[in-house]
């Protein structure tokens, strides 16, 4: 099967004939030359002086995981690494991305006394390196990752940190002499591409020493070990500034502001790591600031700051990046890299690290938003603040929106968007760049990738359009090769474009010769497929531009994307969707599904059936690609089940397709014998409304430990029943009493939202929270609701020993503060949240319930909370 897939993907590149490729849209043009760190903790350029704001990815291409998997796909498609990372590079410029890091896998390129080796790892790092410089981003490596090379899978790794522990890179003799000796021999390495020295490039800016060591005290050895690494650097002749990470030990970290570094790095994972499963919900709170506990500290405030890693994992909402860059700003970052843009060749499956997905191709406006997250990085100032969320989602010129998963920037210049906007761009004949995902003013299209509008002269533009991406699986689940998560396919596309030099009448030329001739239209509407177009008013010669045309450091005709070849049917047609978790009796119902590879003669219906009871077939429609959509009747929606299948018919004369399960033919079949369909319970007006089941919930909801004593389990109740058990334990032996002060013990975290689509006629009678559970002894549980604007209000409820259903009226509700989980990373980051105003509690505003679990850890044994249902009736 992974043979089969790897075949799947090939990532043919339209035009690949030059290493280099277009930069990004205005990105600034950086001084050329090094930088250093004034007295006031400020990184400036060498040249000019001007103040450094730089903002990229991380990229792992030529180590580990990425290495190898890249390696199969490579026997399969003949492209090689290098041809992988130009293509990438290449998006990373599209996106303006203008820094880089990577913390360098050591355990590849060095043996275990840190004697660097010349081997394919370090080529490639050479060749990115090369690449990178050639479209102007600015480099800072980190040389020491003290990982091994497996994740996922095992350890192959046979350099020093193969056999040294991160506590024992800091204590043992022999692990301290293999990082200098390794540090010496890597900062003098010289890329055979650029011929430079490491040390002496001048786009590789600063060195961060070690990725993430692990420390404890006492703080004077991480002092000195700190000091002997900088100088290691310092001793081959290097005047670049070195950081050195501050935020992975908060308990030593002094010890990190007393060394002889010149700057600090920092990392920021806003809701945690590894949900397992899509995050939903309004997560802006969350990465509204970044306050620092000791930013006052003389000590820290001579120091430049980095951001070496951030992401907002498990959301693939297009709205986190533009908060993040901004609080960055206002807490004075200067450097700020993602971890970790996926590689192309991979991204289908989201198999490099399953808690991060970003990749032009497969999340096209994730992907925007980190555009204009570096547009807010480089425009808003070293330490300027717009208040606090809700009241900072318009910020200069940008806008970002929850509600309509819209990030947004606009100038008299730019324009770009994460979704469908209304919003006008400021002064159109101005504009010089657009780029987007969906339509608006100026551009509406059909399809789901991002495109591209670059202004070559008046009333001429370079178009740039990305295939169309539809997600098939949650991207956050557990990732397999063999499992893809987005689907890519070339379809071809209706496009309208409204600007002023251009008019209703226009030509489009392709640069890729791919596609057929030059289009011509006289209304400003044309259908396009994935490509790269010049595109003219009617009358513009476009003799000057063609694809060889040299255009921001590459050429007219750079594209790259993901091309599917020999796609077996099974894995192209799919479906996603889930079933309502409950309709209402005598009420219309909406059933919607995103199915891939529809063709326009392809014809898709759902097929009804009130179980036991009449069976029928309804028509659907499609409001955009590959969604559909179709209405119950009300007649169908009287008490009882409602099962259903969509039946997909290709063409006129091809045999149906049934969903669930893929199966030929169609349920009203005589011989149709699949038993797999979707299912609802059709409910009375009175009945309760589940918010969280412990027994089908699971796999959705975040339960977590937040004291260092605390954890979460399931269990089963003397009825049999299935319970959520959140547990404060006893401290173990060494480990000392959680302090009082670091919030409640445990909590649910369960979304809701989509739970109250098929009941939204009864919420008005709805008067009251009902929590079955039991705890061990007399506890008081906080209950939480929380809207789709992060407001919260709590009510709480008594639970004993004995398993209760408690009664809590929704008058009773009161405006509280949010608590943020899961629980953002570094520690030292706010545990709560509060808007400045609360209204009272509107149910259909209602996104999120926590169950909020606060007992003192025991001197021995436990204290639990077992949560079986909490339902509104």
């Amino acid at each position: 099967m992974l043979t089969r897939l790897l075949t799947l993907f090939v990532a043919l590149a339209c035009c690949a004939t030059l290493p280099t490729a277009t930069r990004a849209q205005t990105t600034p043009a950086h001084p050329k030359g090094d930088v250093f760190v004034d007295k006031q903790g400020v990184l400036r350029w060498q040249q000019g002086k001007k103040e450094v704001a730089l903002f990229g990815v991380n990229y792992t291409m030529p180590f580990a995981y990425s290495y190898r998997a890249h390696q199969g796909y490579n026997k399969l498609s003949g492209i090689l690494h290098e041809q992988a990372i130009r293509e990438d590079v290449y998006h990373l410029s599209r996106l303006g991305v203008d820094a880089f890091r990577v913390h360098v896998w050591d355990v590849e390129i060095t043996d275990t006394l840190g004697n660097l080796q010349q081997n394919e790892h370090l080529k490639l790092l050479d060749f990115l390196v090369a690449e990178l410089k050639q479209r102007g981003i600015k480099i800072i490596l980190t040389p020491i990752a003290y990982w091994n090379n497996g994740y996922p899978e095992p350890d192959t790794g046979t350099g020093f940190s193969s056999i040294y522990s991160k506590t024992q890179a800091y204590t043992n003799p022999r692990a301290i002499l293999a990082q200098e000796k390794y540090l010496t021999q890597f900062l003098n390495h010289r890329n055979p591409y650029t011929k430079q020295l490491i040390r002496e490039d001048q786009d590789i800016i600063a060195f961060e020493v070690c990725n993430e060591p692990r420390y404890h005290k006492p703080e004077a050895q991480v002092t000195s070990f700190a000091n002997r690494m900088a100088e290691a650097i310092r001793a081959t002749g290097c005047r670049k500034p070195v950081f050195y990470n501050v935020s992975e030990n908060p308990d030593v970290y002094e010890a990190i502001l007393n060394a002889k570094v010149d700057g600090l790095t920092f990392q920021w994972y806003p809701q945690g790591l590894v949900a397992g499963h899509e995050l939903r919900g309004n997560f802006l709170p969350f990465v509204d600031q970044y306050p620092i506990p000791f930013r006052t500290d003389k000590r820290f405030t001579s120091k430049a700051r980095m951001i070496y890693e951030f992401e907002s994992a498990d959301i693939i909402q297009p709205v986190m990046y533009p908060f993040m860059a901004r609080s960055f700003r206002e807490a004075g970052f200067q450097w700020a890299t993602q971890f970790a843009y996926d590689p192309m060749s991979i991204a289908y499956a989201n198999t490099e690290y399953q808690t991060h997905y970003l990749n032009l191709a497969y999340t096209p406006a994730k992907a925007l938003s980190l555009l204009i997250a570096s547009k807010v990085f480089h425009q808003v100032k070293r330490g300027q603040s717009f208040g606090r969320y809700p009241q900072d989602s318009v910020f200069g010129a940008f806008r970002v929106s929850y509600r309509q998963q819209l990030s947004e920037m606009n100038t008299p210049e730019e324009f770009y968007y994460t979704a469908n906007t209304s919003t006008q761009p400021r002064q159109p004949a101005k504009l010089q760049h657009l780029a987007g995902v969906g339509s608006s003013p100026v551009v509406r299209y059909g399809g789901t990738g991002a495109y591209f509008l670059d202004k070559l002269a008046p009333g001429v533009w370079r178009l740039e359009v990305m295939p169309d991406a539809v997600p098939v699986k949650d991207p956050f689940e557990k990732a397999s090769l063999s499992k893809p998560v987005t689907l890519i396919f070339w379809n071809e596309q209706p496009l309208q474009i409204t600007l002023p030099d251009v008019g209703p009448g226009f030509s489009l030329r392709p640069l890729d010769d791919i596609w057929g001739t030059r289009v011509q239209t006289t209304d400003g509407r044309t259908t396009v497929k994935p490509g790269v177009y010049v595109l003219a008013a009617n009358g513009k010669s476009t003799d000057a531009f063609i694809p060889r045309t040299p255009f921001n450091g590459g050429e007219l005709r750079d594209f790259h994307a993901p091309r599917l070849v020999d796609f077996p049917e099974g894995i192209l047609q799919q479906i996603r969707h889930t079933p309502p978790v409950q309709a209402a009796v005598g009420q219309p119902l909406r059933i919607t599904a995103t199915i891939t590879n529809l063709d326009p003669q392809d014809s898709v219906y759902l097929v009804a059936q009130h179980y036991y009871g009449r069976t029928l077939t309804l028509p659907t429609t499609s409001p955009k690609y590959a969604t559909v959509e179709a209405t119950v009747p009300a007649e169908l929606l009287y008490a009882g089940e409602l099962r259903y299948w969509f039946v997909v018919r290709k063409g006129i004369h091809k045999y149906p397709i049934t969903f669930p399960g893929g199966f030929p033919g169609q349920p009203r079949d005589w011989n149709y014998y699949h038993p797999e369909h979707y299912a609802t319970p059709i409910v009375a007006p009175s009945a309760p409304l589940p918010l969280f089941q412990a027994r089908y919930d699971q796999e959705r909801v975040e339960a977590r430990g937040l004291a260092s004593t605390a954890w979460t389990d399931y269990v089963t109740t003397p009825a049999g029943d299935l319970a959520l058990r959140l547990v404060q334990g006893a401290p173990r032996v060494g480990q000392s009493q959680p302090a009082a002060t670091v919030g409640p013990a445990a909590v649910l975290r369960a979304y809701f939202a989509d739970k109250l689509v098929g009941r939204t006629t009864d919420l008005a009678g709805f008067k009251e929270v009902v929590v079955k559970g039991r705890a061990s002894e007399a506890t008081t549980v906080k209950v939480v609701l929380t809207t789709k604007d992060a407001t919260a209000y709590s009510a709480t409820v008594q639970l004993g020993p004995e398993v209760q259903t408690q009664r809590i009226p929704l008058s009773a509700f009161q405006a509280d503060a949010l608590l943020l989980v899961p629980r953002p990373y570094p520690g030292f980051l706010p545990l709560t949240y509060k808007p400045n105003a609360q209204p009272a509690l509107r149910l259909p505003e209602a996104e999120v319930l926590q169950v909020v679990f606060d007992a003192p850890a025991p001197a021995t044994g436990q204290r639990h909370l077992d949560l079986e249902s909490v339902s509104l009736q």
